[in-house]
């Protein structure tokens, strides 16, 4: 559940609507928003892209939200033109008819379903059941929630376009040249010394990043290889909650972007663990969903997938990091001491 800061009002449409960007990470447009709710307490939001087969499909979107069983959801059609075309108008009270259902059968009460044209500072609102309410959006920007967001050290992209260039792949060349200097090392066995020695290596080169050095070919190639050793790569997820875990971050995201497409999806894992543990939902889930596209069967990237959809909170998810503190004392591996989340070391 999303925490609900001092000055937030769940119960007024123009505050709702602004607070999304912050807990999406993204401002969404032509999309459709589910917002749960417990407690009148906001919890998680779900977006799709808005598409003339959506309104068959809401059943889905319903098992995903009843999934966390909330009391009740609230969706938002964010459509630049659903305030001024009556067609359109048409449509979204189909689609709005068939989330009750499909909610309604899996538990949920859907209180209200509100068209927006935009969700910035002026845009406009209006119920879609036609019951005349309607008024202006809040400035997301100065939504309680953006702040919030902002002192969790989460960054705010202005639309999810920004956001997928996180894991972009930049230099197509490089990888190619990466892919042939990793299936040139071969399958390599490591012994409990060369696992704790590639850990240490994969950690220098994380610090050195995080101090403005690039790591070259060779240092990306190293960690690559080394992530095929379980106990390597168990001790690299630990990472995610220690000191110098934005360090580590910042590595994954880089290798996201470079590494050739058979060795992206580890190191996407990695990240989505990382941004998922910190309680970046957006990042995680834009990293899992590719992810999860190259390799379907990457059980990591799986399950971290499964447990973001069913709404798992980010500190069920930090305690899984204990098992990688476990393996790194069996090899002899000190790692940096774990953080206490809200303070975000670097």
């Amino acid at each position: 559940m999303t925490t609900q800061p001092r000055g937030f009002d769940i119960g007024r449409p123009a505050s709702l609507i602004a607070a999304v960007p912050a807990v999406l990470g993204f401002v969404p447009e032509h999309s459709l928003a589910l917002v749960t709710v417990d407690a009148a307490e906001l919890g998680a939001v779900l977006r799709v892209d808005l598409s003339p087969d959506l309104v068959a499909n809401t059943d889905h979107l319903a098992e995903v939200v009843g999934s966390a069983a909330p009391d009740d959801a609230i969706a938002m059609i964010i459509d630049e033109f659903g305030a001024d075309c009556q067609a359109c108008g048409t449509d979204h009270e189909a689609l709005a008819d068939a989330l009750t259902r499909s909610l309604a059968a899996e538990g949920v009460e859907l209180l209200a379903v509100l068209v927006v044209d935009r969700i910035a500072a002026g845009g406009r609102w209006y119920c879609a059941d036609g019951c005349g309410a309607h008024g202006e959006v809040d400035d997301p920007e100065a939504s309680p929630l953006a702040a919030a967001a902002v002192l969790d050290g989460r960054r705010l992209y202005r639309r999810r376009a920004d956001l997928q260039q996180v894991i972009a792949v930049t230099d197509a060349d490089r990888g190619a040249r990466l892919a042939a200097a990793i299936a040139s090392r071969g399958e390599v066995r490591r012994s409990a010394r060369t696992a704790r020695e590639a850990v240490h290596a994969a950690m220098s080169t994380a610090a050195r990043l995080a101090d403005g050095t690039e790591p070259g070919d060779g240092e990306l190639v190293s960690v690559v290889c080394a992530l095929g050793d379980p106990r390597v790569r168990d001790t690299l997820y630990a990472l995610a909650v220690g000191d110098g875990a934005a360090a580590a971050e910042s590595l994954w995201a880089l290798m996201a972007r470079t590494l050739p497409p058979r060795w992206r999806p580890d190191a996407l894992a990695l990240l989505a663990f990382s941004a998922y543990a910190r309680g970046d939902g957006p990042l995680a889930g834009i990293a899992l969903e590719e992810a999860v596209r190259i390799a379907p069967e990457h059980r990591m990237a799986v399950m971290l997938d499964s447990a973001l959809q069913s709404g798992m909170r980010p500190e069920q998810i930090r305690e899984m990091a204990l098992s990688g503190y476990r393996t790194a004392a069996k090899l002899g591996v000190r790692l940096p001491p774990r953080l206490a989340f809200g303070q975000r070391a670097g």
